[in-house]
């Protein structure tokens, strides 16, 4: 099980990729509230820990490609916002 900041980081994570997997129309809010919902399931059975990326790939809700411009897209502000901090 995740301590509390491991959980506040995967918080963070899920809204950030949600945020722009959403924009980029990839993904609907509805889709990414059920992979979260997979996400906690998952964390309460003691199981491995699933990114919602990951969880989004196995449900065929992104694929691959979806997911590396998401990836990219959160790499490259995470790159601006440390050069403004």
């Amino acid at each position: 099980m995740m301590d509390d900041d491991e959980m506040n980081s995967a918080i963070e994570y899920f809204f950030r990729f949600g945020e722009i997997a959403i924009k980029k129309g990839f993904i609907t809010s509805q889709q990414l509230e059920e992979a979260l919902d997979e996400q906690i399931a998952c964390d309460n059975s003691n199981s491995h820990h699933k990114l919602i990326g990951e969880i989004l790939l196995e449900q065929k809700r992104m694929t691959p490609e979806q997911i590396a411009v998401v990836l990219e897209e959160l790499i490259r502000k995470k790159k601006l916002s440390s050069k403004v901090s």
